[in-house]
């Protein structure tokens, strides 16, 4: 068996595959986010390893976990996890989507000319590497205390192992890595008052990075086994999904959303907000558009606006379908926006409301603005030359088949949703953990794309109607950017 974990935002999920790659057993625990201030977003570390712990303690109880050969870890990106000389949490996690460092990305840029053809990206406030410049500039005493800067999985790995270690396309999204030549980048490093010492040793995502510690085997009733490096969630989303070959492509339809081309190269269009990271084996790279804000519009209007649960809420939208002509409009940047925009201040709207708007024609449109993101995403990727030759749909999302059909619909694209979709970062985490330990194995072997349990086709009677919808989408952005201010935050 091979354990795959997946520590993402708003909780954390464990798996249990056979050798076959089918999950046999599954545990998840919930976390929340700390926004304290406008634009902030952090997370305590503490809560994540009570929350692993909680579920792979419920684990041990069931016949599986036992059985267990290798672990592999997958979780959110970019999340800066501080550590003193002692290995104990200085401050609370600064999150992916916290955006609180803007001016300390221009700083950077002007700081190493080059950052942007080495790192393939445009410097984001989401990216870890900004993050750190603001804390040495707003909290010197915590910057002062800094011993070892890691990812939120790899803080995790730090507890299971003792070892400090990282997998590239984790590794990647910090902005300190030379993503072609995939090593840690000494002068991004130094212009964030940092150096390699600070960094975690990088691995690449199919590799062993230590040994779980025999007080936790002991707990949960496993051997001592391997810790495999892992990935970042999106990667290792895409491993999950059978994403190895160039062209091959997906969108995570999870808290955030992305579109993800596997390529064979490293290249890079920093100017259109694309990111370019490694991906999670060698001699592999991925392109990606990112939006900040996709399932977790959905969880947002359920919970905030409508107090309702989301699968009935779902359900009564399938059985109710909103006018697709005279729905509102939904400006979907509830934590400000990456690719196209790059836009921190960026804030969601409802546009076109009336008296006759009912909550399924709001729910629509919260979900057909989500649509709209991607497909920014989408082209920013098509003015680069990369186009995939297929799209696969996962994550929480991606459990709605009125929302998957939107999708293709707006994008105007088969879209292929698959078994074990909803726990794609996990499913991959596993994978690399058995890539690791199955040497007589070949990637195709392992990583295979699961069957497809539905085949999307987009429909041509609604293409006019989307096209005049998203155009109306992108003017509304453009017009009431002016009005997206840190005064009205």
């Amino acid at each position: 068996m091979y354990l795959g974990v997946d520590l993402g935002t708003s909780g954390i999920k464990v798996i249990i595959t056979n050798p076959e790659g089918q999950i046999v057993d599954s545990q998840s625990a919930d976390l929340t986010v700390s926004r304290p201030q406008p634009l902030w977003s952090e997370q305590n570390p503490k809560d994540w390893w009570a929350a692993f712990c909680k579920v792979m303690d419920e684990l041990s109880s069931r016949p599986y976990l036992s059985q267990v050969k290798a672990i592999g870890l997958s979780g959110q990106m970019h999340g800066a996890t501080l550590l003193d000389k002692n290995a104990q949490v200085i401050r609370p996690a600064i999150l992916w989507n916290d955006g609180r460092s803007a001016e300390e990305c221009a700083e950077l840029e002007q700081a190493v000319r080059n950052s942007r053809q080495t790192t393939g990206n445009i410097m984001m406030p989401g990216f870890t590497a900004p993050k750190l410049l603001w804390l040495k500039h707003n909290e010197a005493e915590n910057f002062a205390q800094i011993d070892k800067v890691l990812l939120p999985k790899d803080y995790l790995r730090w507890l299971l192992t003792g070892v400090f270690a990282s997998d590239m396309s984790d590794a990647a999204g910090t902005l300190w890595l030379n993503t072609q030549k995939r090593d840690w980048d000494a002068e991004l490093l130094a212009a964030c008052g940092l150096n390699l010492t600070h960094m975690p040793q990088l691995f690449e995502g199919n590799q062993v990075t230590g040994t779980l510690q025999s007080d936790l085997a002991s707990r949960w009733g496993l051997s001592e086994v391997p810790v495999v490096a892992g990935a970042g969630d999106n990667a290792a989303g895409a491993i999950g999904v059978g994403l190895v070959e160039p062209g091959q492509g997906m969108i995570s339809l999870g808290t955030s959303g992305v579109y993800f081309v596997v390529t064979d190269r490293f290249s890079q269009q920093a100017e259109l907000a694309v990111h370019s990271f490694c991906h999670a084996l060698p001699n592999r790279w991925h392109l990606m558009s990112v939006m900040l804000s996709a399932a977790s519009c959905l969880d947002w209007f359920a919970k905030q606006i409508v107090e309702e649960d989301i699968g009935q809420l779902l359900e009564q939208l399938e059985n109710n379908p909103a006018n697709q002509k005279t729905a509102p409009y939904f400006l979907p940047y509830l934590s400000g926006e990456r690719t196209p925009h790059n836009d921190p201040l960026a804030q969601g709207a409802f546009i076109g409301l009336t008296h006759d708007t009912s909550k399924l024609d709001m729910l629509h449109a919260v979900l057909e603005g989500v649509c709209f993101a991607f497909t920014d995403g989408i082209d920013a990727l098509h003015q680069s030359g990369t186009q995939a030759t297929e799209i696969t749909v996962i994550g929480g999302g991606a459990q709605s088949g009125y929302w998957r059909q939107l999708m293709a619909d707006v994008l105007k694209t088969k879209i292929t949703f698959r078994k074990g979709g909803e726990v794609g970062p996990a499913l991959g985490a596993a994978r690399l953990a058995q890539l690791a330990i199955e040497s007589n194995l070949s990637i195709e072997q392992i990583c295979p794309q699961p069957e497809a349990v539905q085949i999307h086709t987009p429909n041509t009677s609604t293409q006019q109607i989307f096209e005049q919808r998203r155009t109306v989408y992108i003017q509304a952005y453009s017009q009431l950017r002016t009005l997206f201010t840190k005064e009205i935050l």
